[in-house]
């Protein structure tokens, strides 16, 4: 025979025995096992990692941000947040003043709840673009969508404030006046903290992660604001009302944001960087104090405790808007979190 499978050496053998006889691998099922090659499977013992695989995990595909950065501008719907809420919570402090008879507080309230109320509206509508968009969501009532039903709250809580306000200026109908006030003080409340739902329910993950804290924080903070506007509009004699309403809202609104900061871990860093949220705690709570303090004697104290209110619940209002909108740029935040659920769920199927 001819060809390089029966070419044989001077031993008789063919070249393909002579391999095989240099190999640990017997062909012919024998246990025989060479002594100078051993080389049983994990005798070495675990490979040592490359460099490369070594490496941290990217925290999202080449770092670039995982979620589209949301379109909303802060003057529109920081401006909303906070004009929102102050609206709401005047009614509510205006109908609190009304029947405990503090005629001037009443009005103050009721007068800024309905030139809040007109900012927050223009705010919205110019967000979205056309007034239509705004009638076109009350074709439809849908528990599940925030701002259908912020829509269908606004619509009624509208009418009710500017129907409460037009008869504590004028002074007629003071009937009609009184039904519209404690009504306009019942959806006010739902309007000062709706939006904390409607921000809840996006993707932005300080905002989506900070649905337990959220509403008591908007919930502060908006009677934060509405008693700094009783405290600068109002006389001191009647003011007492707006100063506790304004230091519980101020001290509801920081313990809830301290605690959504313990909460929500590392996801907590943009809330705690931003210099707005730090300046609205300090104002809020120092104009309360302050309020407390100094307002029942001085006029000025009071304004000026009111004007720090004010001034603190916007501060908040934007500062939470653009916390939210500095997580939604950053992959990390987005991808951390999931990663953290998906561990714990597979700690939790390993422990079944």
């Amino acid at each position: 025979m001819s060809g390089p499978t029966a070419a044989k050496d001077a031993t008789g053998r063919s070249r393909a025995e002579e391999i095989m006889s240099q190999t640990d691998v017997r062909m012919d099922g024998s246990a025989e096992v060479r002594t100078d090659r051993e080389a049983t499977p994990g005798s070495a013992g675990p490979r040592p990692l490359r460099p490369e695989t070594a490496r941290p995990e990217p925290p999202s595909y080449y770092g670039r941000p995982v979620l589209n950065e949301p379109t909303w501008q802060a003057p529109d719907i920081a401006g909303y947040l906070f004009l929102g809420g102050l609206a709401g919570a005047s009614s509510a402090l205006a109908a609190a003043a009304d029947l405990t008879g503090r005629p001037h507080l009443a009005r103050a309230a009721k007068t800024g709840a309905l030139c809040a109320l007109g900012g927050s509206l223009y705010s919205l509508i110019h967000d979205l673009g056309r007034p239509g968009r705004f009638l076109n969501m009350l074709r439809v009532f849908k528990v599940t969508s925030p701002m259908n039903v912020g829509t269908w709250l606004l619509t009624a809580y509208g009418p009710q404030a500017g129907c409460a306000a037009a008869t504590a200026l004028t002074g007629r109908l003071p009937r009609l006046g009184r039904a519209a006030t404690i009504g306009a003080g019942l959806t006010g409340s739902a309007v000062a903290t709706y939006t904390a739902a409607l921000i809840c329910n996006t993707a932005v993950p300080a905002w989506h992660e900070s649905y337990q804290e959220m509403p008591f924080l908007f919930a502060g903070s908006a009677a934060a604001a509405a008693g700094g506007l009783g405290m600068l509009a109002a006389p001191t004699a009647e003011a007492g009302p707006a100063r506790r309403v304004a230091l519980l809202g101020a001290v509801a609104e920081c313990a809830a944001a301290l605690r959504m900061e313990r909460r929500l871990g590392p996801l907590a860093e943009p809330l705690k960087h931003s210099r707005l949220l730090r300046a609205g705690e300090a104002l809020s709570l120092g104009g309360a104090l302050a309020g407390l303090a100094f307002g029942r004697r001085s006029r000025i104290a009071a304004a000026a405790a009111g004007a720090a209110l004010l001034a603190g619940s916007a501060c908040t209002r934007f500062g939470i808007f653009h916390a939210g909108m500095g997580s939604a740029n950053d992959p990390k935040y987005t991808i951390q979190p999931q990663r953290r659920r998906l561990a714990r769920a597979r700690a939790e199927r390993d422990l079944q």
